[in-house]
């Protein structure tokens, strides 16, 4: 039975993941939980999983010590935004594996989380549904054998919106995602490609591929996740329906593939569709490509200044196109120094916000 950490255990992850354990419990237990506040509930979540430790961010309590009174075999890091990245770096260096939902781990500061894991041999697994599947996919067809990697969007709410109608959607038309259930910044990220920009970056840095090896395609049903082509031309594809319990059990298994209780994939009456994108029209996604070819710290500043945007276009300060327009001014900024330490990471984050915030 492997001793599982849920970090982030009241949101949509933590939630899928814990779904999990309650119907697997011969082979997952919870040996502890973590949440930014509500510790109301996380006191109510760890009775019913009789958890013995659970942790919000209104304690005291390191999250090192915390790691160490959990004796966890893998922690599943679900929490939202820059606030995960510490907690990933405390589970490497306890030399835990890390089931990795969190991108800012990857965004923010993949040079470091890489030498720290290898540092202490703890496996890095992730939990992103395209990463996840690229994940199964090199582990099967051996990253040698690969020529490139594609990456899946399901388009978001605005896929068929014209560049005149995009500018004056509402924050409750881009939260209505039409195959995913997440948590808000991540859905607004979706309907502007935000997110999947995000998610070249972790690709890239994940499986070592420049980004010219990194390709998109839109695909409005959202049940192929990835796929690679290998060297011979051939592609092939991670299919399941749009269920993030499919990812997160993929990583508390692996090494192991082991029955679980989802429902399998039925392609029967199944009609798949793919698009290129339209990044003209949703040119965060290009802005992406560039952040990630031009190195330094340019990443940083485009997670920063898009998690500013996004959240002051929720709050109603800003229109929909204008979160592109934040981010290429943000962008256009000097961002060539690569940070050495953490405290450097942040840093730069805290710089790029303010800019991203003077904008506004």
């Amino acid at each position: 039975m492997k001793k599982v950490l849920v970090l982030g255990c009241t949101g949509s992850i933590g939630t899928s993941a814990l779904d999990i354990i309650k119907n697997m419990p011969h082979d997952f237990c919870a040996c502890g939980l973590v949440a930014h506040t509500s510790r109301e509930k996380t006191a109510s979540l760890a009775k019913e999983y009789n958890c013995p430790y659970a942790l919000t961010s209104e304690d005291n309590e390191c999250i090192e010590k915390f790691l160490r009174q959990t004796q966890a075999d893998i922690a599943l890091n679900g929490i939202a935004g820059s606030a995960g990245l510490l907690p990933s770096k405390a589970v490497l260096e306890a030399g835990v594996d890390l089931a990795l939902a969190n991108k800012e781990t990857v965004v923010m500061a993949w040079h470091l989380i890489e030498e720290l894991a290898k540092k202490t041999s703890a496996k890095i697994i992730p939990v992103d549904s395209e990463h996840s599947a690229l994940f199964q996919l090199v582990n099967k067809i051996g990253k040698e054998n690969i020529e490139e990697a594609i990456i899946t969007a399901s388009g978001g709410p605005f896929r068929k919106c014209t560049k005149e109608q995009l500018a004056s959607v509402t924050a409750n038309d881009a939260l209505k995602h039409p195959t995913w259930s997440m948590g808000k910044k991540i859905t607004i990220d979706s309907a502007t490609l935000a997110n999947k920009g995000l998610e070249v970056i972790e690709a890239c840095r994940l499986f070592g591929l420049a980004a010219k090896k990194v390709k998109v395609v839109v695909h409005p049903q959202s049940v192929v996740h990835s796929l690679v082509r290998t060297k011979d031309g051939m592609l092939y594809a991670q299919l399941s329906d749009p269920d993030m319990r499919h990812p997160i059990f993929s990583a508390l298994a692996f090494p192991a593939t082991s029955e679980n209780y989802l429902q399998p994939f039925d392609l029967c009456g199944k009609t798949l569709a793919f698009y290129t994108p339209r990044t003209e029209d949703f040119p965060l996604l290009a802005y992406a490509y560039e952040a990630v070819e031009r190195g330094g710290s340019c990443t940083i500043a485009y997670n920063a200044a898009d998690e500013v945007a996004a959240l002051a276009f929720l709050d109603g300060r800003i229109q929909f196109t204008d979160i592109a327009k934040i981010v290429r001014r943000v962008l256009d900024e000097d961002w060539s120094v690569l940070p050495q330490t953490f405290d450097d990471v942040f840093t730069i984050d805290k710089n790029a916000r303010a800019i991203a915030e003077q904008l506004i």
